[in-house]
């Protein structure tokens, strides 16, 4: 049985961890959500709150349902899932997917492991406790890693921040749905139970 681990550090304080002393670090802490930033910062994030929870429940749930009708096109992941990036940073984002053939290139070690990849889709929810700017620094370093499309959804404003390989990033304010054309053919994202 692992022990607890109660991790109080001051405000700004770094904890700096390289990937060979994380994978451990998480693997003995696995009640914690964790990630590395490139420069090698630990960064702890506190349990979601009930409508957080809700509103990316639902949103891991429409992706599942269209994972399941297109099996062949890849997988999808939730935010317990950690991903290590070409910057050497571990990212876990709320709801990702990979496709299919990168998937399969990948090890059974690998698998099993944080893949080694950085997912072809994102999606990063915001709560009314986020500071928006470090979310929008995680979407950006994950389209500069290799994410063709992502949404950074913000309930609060009923806005949601559209970030593209091929397109600078766009603000949508109020969609009542997002397509996912063409990354995830025929994926429709209702929002209407995120705005609640």
């Amino acid at each position: 049985m692992a022990s607890t681990l109660r991790l109080e550090l001051p405000r700004d304080t770094r904890l700096q961890v390289t990937p060979e002393q994380f994978i451990p670090l998480a693997a003995a802490n696995p009640n914690l959500r964790l990630e590395r930033n490139a420069n090698g910062e630990l960064i702890v994030m506190p349990p979601t709150g009930g409508e957080s929870g809700q509103r990316n429940f639902s949103l891991i749930g429409q992706l599942a349902a269209w994972v399941a009708s297109h099996p062949d096109l890849g997988e999808g992941f939730d935010s317990s899932t950690g991903f290590l990036l070409p910057n050497g940073a571990i990212r876990s984002p709320d709801v990702a997917w990979v496709r299919r053939h990168r998937w399969e290139s990948l090890t059974p070690e690998q698998r099993r492991g944080f893949p080694p990849l950085c997912p072809d889709f994102v999606i990063e929810l915001g709560s009314a406790s986020d500071d928006l700017a470090p979310l929008q620094a995680k979407m950006q370093e994950y389209v500069s890693q290799g994410t063709e499309l992502g949404w950074l959804i913000n309930p609060q404003q009923r806005q949601v921040e559209w970030y593209s390989a091929d397109s600078e990033m766009e603000v949508l304010n109020h969609p009542l749905e997002l397509s996912g054309e063409p990354v995830l053919p025929g994926f429709r994202l209702q929002l209407s139970r995120i705005w609640g």
